[in-house]
């Protein structure tokens, strides 16, 4: 026989799936992040006496240990972290039961839905359920001041491999080098990451100017979340 769609829309199922889906993401981006943190302070106890300037303007300034500027992108990279569990905790909840936007007559036990699906609770409103994406646009916020720490951080290490710096080398790995100029070695991954910021950023301002405007419950243009 034919399927019923009972006591279920796909607009409380797209909801659900979309946080299914970001809770996992944001359990790994949590776990790069940790490790990214460990690997940092790995190196800052490497170079608690090495001596660097440090800097206002871009001009010397005062002299600081490397481990100590290290430790400064470590304390950043640790409010991220709390940042991403704050956002997660907010979205763990469960829209399922809220169908098209007013519920349904069905005897549903959502609470036990949620318990199976693990989620610690259940949206309350049936069209704050299907209607808002606050979790995205809270998520992505947090993402983007993210990647503006690893782009600040990036932005450094070019510098710092630079002739005119010379404090480091990156390793080939991490490297290329010129067509044409042999001795050139361009920190390839470092400009990358600078470069990903800005699409995170747009992305943010997407989702944004996409809800600013849509009245409750549902309309189309919430496609454009999962782009």
């Amino acid at each position: 026989g034919k399927r019923l769609h009972t006591a279920r829309s796909r607009n409380d199922q797209v909801a659900l799936d979309i946080k299914l889906y970001l809770k996992d993401e944001v359990d790994e981006i949590a776990k790069l992040v940790r490790e990214l943190i460990n690997t940092v302070i790995d190196i800052a106890k490497q170079h608690t006496e090495t001596v660097m300037p440090g800097y206002t303007h871009l001009q010397r300034a005062q002299p600081v240990t490397f481990a100590h500027h290290l430790m400064a992108y470590a304390q950043m990279l640790t409010r991220d972290l709390t940042r991403l569990a704050d956002c997660k905790e907010r979205m763990d909840v469960m829209p399922l039961g809220s169908c098209a936007l007013a519920g349904t007559t069905y005897p549903l036990n959502r609470k036990r839905t949620a318990e199976l699906l693990g989620f610690k609770d259940i949206t309350m409103n049936s069209l704050d359920g299907v209607s808002d994406r606050d979790f995205c646009i809270e998520l992505c916020s947090d993402i983007s001041m993210l990647m503006m720490h690893l782009s600040r951080f990036s932005e450094e290490i070019i510098m710092w491999c630079s002739w005119e710096f010379k404090f480091i080398e990156l390793d080939d790995a991490y490297s290329t080098g010129s067509s044409i100029m042999p001795q050139k070695k361009n920190p390839d991954v470092t400009e990358l990451i600078r470069g990903k910021t800005a699409r995170v950023y747009g992305d943010l301002q997407t989702l944004l100017t996409m809800m600013k405007g849509l009245p409750l419950a549902y309309n189309k243009d919430m496609q454009e979340d999962k782009e």
